[in-house]
């Protein structure tokens, strides 16, 4: 194997790891059960697996997608999710094929960036299937992300260069001295206070703006339309992201939801009190902002300059 795809292949192989312990997540958590104990049974005979049957991906092919004891299928998701957190987390450290920069900082922020995206595509997998399945997003699922998120943010902005991100205000100012000339502008926050504080603003609009939009449907139709979950999980989006791509997740999951709510009201399968996993489309949204969502927000504000 050639030395650069070490990485992103190891990441694969943690990601496996990751995927089989988030199907434990997915089952356990919408019911209030433990996620480190019991260990994983059969959900027909509940007959506890051995190791050697709950090796990732392995198990499913070699068992022919079967239990052991009791021969009854095994459902295809255990496997889907965990080749879905697999090739996730190679895609999140792909950038790592390419040659690096020598110097220390520059390779840190790459390396924080990379797990930052692996890691918001672990969360958000599993609220994606969790919302599909159960209509719930679990609360151990949205908050432990939004911690993480922020945790991994001030770990990037201490390895900011000096002056990265500072944000400076555009104004010249008159020097009557010795050394008279015009300042071109002063440091209203620092790159590390710019990007601490705007995830943590971003976060708490991103909530506010779905609970602001909950609280007014509910006083008008008299019903709740939208979980708080979903409120929960783009303050999570927005934990990692940041504004600009987190508002790009909102749209596009409105959208593909809107797009799925059509299709089946023609086929007759739903009305306008059907409930919709919202929570999944959102994170559909927010897996595709993840990789793009801050080059088009760019290449969209480039057109106001």
């Amino acid at each position: 194997m050639p030395s650069h795809w070490i990485i992103p292949a190891l990441a694969g192989i943690v990601g496996l790891a990751l995927g089989s312990f988030l199907n434990v997540c997915i089952v356990r958590l919408p019911a209030d059960e433990s996620v480190v104990s019991p260990r994983s049974r059969c959900p027909h005979c509940n007959a506890q697996l051995h190791w050697y049957d709950n090796i990732p991906l392995l198990s499913y092919l070699l068992l022919r997608g079967r239990c052991r004891d009791c021969h009854e299928p095994i459902s295809w998701r255990y496997p889907a999710v965990e080749l879905a957190v697999a090739l996730w987390f190679i895609a999140s450290f792909w950038p790592f094929t390419h040659p690096l920069p020598a110097d220390f900082d520059p390779i840190m922020q790459l390396t924080l960036r990379c797990f930052s995206t692996a890691c918001l595509g672990w969360f958000l997998i599993g609220l994606a299937v969790t919302d599909w399945r159960e209509h719930i997003l679990p609360s151990d699922l949205t908050y432990g992300g939004i911690f993480v998120g922020i945790a991994i943010t001030c770990m990037q902005a201490f390895f900011l260069d000096s002056q990265q991100d500072d944000v400076v205000l555009k104004h010249q100012i008159n020097i009557n001295s010795a050394n008279a000339g015009r300042s071109t502008g002063n440091v209203f926050l620092t790159g590390p206070e710019f990007h601490i504080f705007s995830h943590i603003f971003a976060a708490v609009a991103a909530f506010l703006l779905l609970y602001a939009i909950r609280a007014l449907y509910k006083a008008l139709r008299k019903r709740n339309g939208m979980g708080l979950g979903d409120a929960k999980l783009l303050a999570m989006i927005a934990a990692f992201l940041g504004f600009a791509p987190t508002a790009l997740a909102l749209a596009l999951g409105i959208f593909l939801a809107t797009l799925y709510a059509v299709l089946l009201l023609i086929r007759g399968k739903a009305n306008t009190a059907t409930r919709l996993p919202f929570g999944s489309f959102l994170a559909v949204a927010g897996l595709f902002a993840a990789f793009y969502g801050q080059t088009i927000a760019d290449a969209y504000l480039a057109l106001f300059r």
